[in-house]
């Protein structure tokens, strides 16, 4: 590999720094700068903040969920390409090999699954 066959890539990277550059640059010149009250709140989903940010705790089981979710999240991004790429595999005689492989990820998610099913990490209070 030669540096010429990254040209294309380094342009593109260069153009856009320009263009995020140049873009940020002329909202903070030009953009409007009235500064309200109104305007300096915090956004709270439509209705006025109660309260400072720092009083307010979130129970542990809201990351519990959060983890989870992102966890089988990444399961998925995992296992839709697998199951394309399954016939390849197959054909090209990787098929038994690929199934377990993907059989041992799936069984180590589930059995976290089952986990926190029983310690109740999956209870919303």
């Amino acid at each position: 590999m030669q540096i010429a066959d990254y040209s294309a890539l380094m342009i593109f990277l260069v153009i856009a720094l320009v263009v995020a550059g140049v873009i940020t640059l002329l909202a903070n010149q030009f953009g409007p700068k009235n500064r309200t009250r109104q305007k300096a709140m915090p956004y709270e989903a439509g209705s006025d903040p109660i309260g400072s940010p720092k009083q307010t705790r979130f129970s542990v089981k809201f990351y519990m969920i959060a983890i989870s979710f992102i966890l089988f999240d990444l399961e998925t991004i995992f296992v839709i390409p697998w199951a394309v790429a399954w016939k390849q595999n197959d054909v090209m005689g990787h098929g038994l090999y690929a199934f377990g492989v993907m059989f041992v990820f799936v069984s180590i998610l589930t059995i976290g699954l089952v986990y926190e099913w029983k310690q109740g990490g999956l209870e919303w209070d």
